[in-house]
């Protein structure tokens, strides 16, 4: 237990400190956070034996550890971004975030997929066709943390920053039904069969009740704020609800062949959205939350950048991928934004914004396995595992301090 009390106030100092060397060149503290990680991770200061005196991470078995801590950190980020949800900027905003955050997802997706589909056809030798599809519909998702940090960071405050927030939630549910869209294609690709239940009724499923669990929580949550008069025992009470609705959402449980279970990011922002519009006090208390849990939300970066596996690079197949799905992910966020953006009299910069997030790890998993099964002489479908909402294991972040605007 002191071990990994020293491990994680050792990295959270040196994730503050290297973000000052970061701010010298202008970088965002997102970035150094990220670098922080790679370079305490086990493929850097982990390789040598420090970690047995809290200096670093030994292995990604010594990362993955730590993983609760970074599900709670997804959930206060996305109980945050609820509070962009408010009526008032629904009413203005509310329409051009749903046409924004669906033709952004769907062209991305289409982009990579057609991409990935030709690298395949040209050398069949680097990646399935299975894969390619799956690849495709992951290259949709975009994490929120990195974008709320940055947003922090600079003040943005403005049209623009508010759209692109709702954009980044909205993509959460926009992603959940491509991915299993995808996912039962590629399926029906390599076993001669389609699981339409699967494929539609399970995504939506996950979503109506992610949405009403999310709701509920926030109804229950503004009920008894009411019995509490001490801002801090308010704030005390939000955290436990947070802390709650991230334990629920891992919840899973089946209903006859049907297979149910909630997306911790769509349960946590609808709470914080419902809190946020029927709670008179909740702007004083995001900001005193938001405070409050800035030092979880940097070690949530410094344990993601520890979690990238260079073995996966070592592979040059693996790193033309790489080139191929960055190249036309960028493409495809950044035109499908545009596009929307103009059709609805949106700045074109969103599209810009919403890039610099990595896909979630399911996207080191699915090239981890693809190479893994070419190596025993098959390829196949990846096997789907575990459904872990994370931020990405390592990205560099592109957003610049211009490109989010105040006003």
């Amino acid at each position: 237990m002191e071990q990994m009390l020293i491990c994680l106030s050792l990295a959270l100092i040196a994730g503050l400190l290297m973000s000052r060397a970061a701010k010298a060149v202008r970088l965002p503290a997102v970035t150094a956070y990220l670098l922080t990680g790679l370079l305490l991770g086990p493929f850097f200061l982990g390789r040598l034996g420090l970690s047995r005196f809290g200096f670093g991470f030994g292995s990604l078995a010594a990362v993955e550890g730590y993983g609760i801590l970074t599900q709670v950190a997804l959930g206060f980020i996305a109980f945050v971004i609820g509070n962009e949800f408010r009526l008032s900027a629904l009413k203005h905003m509310g329409r051009r975030a749903v046409t924004v955050g669906i033709a952004q997802a769907v062209i991305t997706t289409a982009l990579v997929d057609i991409a990935l589909v030709a690298l395949h056809f040209a050398r069949p030798d680097v990646i399935s066709l299975a894969s390619a599809i799956t690849l495709g519909s992951i290259a949709a998702a975009t994490a929120p943390a990195a974008t709320l940090m940055v947003v922090k960071q600079y003040k943005a405050d403005g049209p623009l920053t508010k759209l692109l927030l709702m954009v980044v939630a909205i993509d959460d549910a926009v992603g959940l039904v491509l991915f299993s869209a995808s996912y039962g294609v590629a399926n029906a690709l390599e076993q001669g069969r389609i699981d339409p239940m699967s494929v539609v009724l399970e995504p939506l499923l996950e979503i109506a009740l992610s949405l009403a669990l999310g709701a509920a929580a926030g109804y229950l949550l503004n009920l008894l704020e009411v019995y509490f008069h001490s801002r801090s025992k308010r704030m005390s009470l939000s955290v436990a609800f947070v802390l709650l609705t991230v334990g629920l959402s891992m919840v899973s449980f089946k209903v006859g062949p049907i297979h149910c279970s909630f997306s911790l990011l769509l349960v946590c922002m609808m709470t914080g959205t419902v809190f946020c519009n029927i709670c008179p006090t909740s702007d004083e208390l995001m900001d005193r939350l938001d405070r409050w849990v800035s030092p979880v939300n940097i070690l949530f970066f410094v344990l993601s950048g520890a979690e990238l596996d260079l073995n996966i690079l070592s592979d040059p197949l693996v790193l033309l991928i790489g080139v191929v799905y960055i190249a036309f992910r960028s493409l495809g966020k950044i035109s499908g934004a545009f596009v929307s953006g103009r059709l609805d009299f949106v700045k074109s910069e969103a599209g810009e914004a919403v890039v610099e997030q990595a896909p979630v790890r399911e996207a080191e998993r699915v090239i981890d396995a693809e190479f893994t099964e070419k190596t025993e002489g098959k390829e196949g479908l990846p096997v789907k595992t575990e459904k872990h909402e994370t931020a990405p294991a390592f990205c560099v972040t592109v957003l610049r301090p211009g490109t989010v605007l105040p006003g």
